[in-house]
């Protein structure tokens, strides 16, 4: 069971990445904004407004930003 344990860790640590990654906002609400240029300048203005923290808490911040910018 002590042998399973980092295997257990680390399958887990991969899936809650993976949910994480799929929960950023990619879709603006007005159409005038909903394209690639606008997102990447929104995401960049994000990420400098809340830079990577080693508790993850920048993740929860940077998306709280862009739906504040209009991303869903």
């Amino acid at each position: 069971m002590i042998q399973a344990l980092p295997k257990l860790l680390a399958i887990s640590l991969m899936t809650a990445t993976l949910c994480a990654c799929s929960l950023y906002p990619d879709v603006n609400s007005d159409p005038a904004k909903n394209n690639k240029a606008t997102f990447q300048q929104d995401a960049l203005d994000c990420a400098q407004s809340y830079p990577e923290s080693g508790s993850g808490v920048h993740v929860k911040q940077r998306i709280g930003c862009m739906n504040i910018k209009g991303w869903h």
